[in-house]
């Protein structure tokens, strides 16, 4: 996964090609800096939610484990349910 400045570089690039694009009018500049934005943004939260369930994992090994028994059990309920 990419670093948060990486992203964030390119969340800033994306808006300042999305100003100049504004500025020249060019409806294609605007929106391919619109895209890289939106990219470097959900880059950037990617790697916060990654941070946060590591973090959460950390700190409650546990309760996690009992997170991922009671999915496999609902997985394993939903499956068994739609092969009949």
């Amino acid at each position: 996964m990419e670093s948060k400045a990486t992203s964030m570089a390119r969340e800033v690039a994306g808006e300042a090609k999305d100003l100049a694009g504004d500025v020249l009018d060019d409806p294609e500049m605007r929106l391919y800096g619109k895209a890289k934005a939106l990219c470097g943004k959900s880059q950037r939260l990617a790697a916060n939610a990654a941070d946060a369930a590591r973090d959460t994992v950390s700190e409650n090994p546990l309760s996690m484990l009992g997170v991922a028994a009671g999915i496999g059990v609902l997985v394993g309920a939903w499956w068994a349910a739609s092969r009949k």
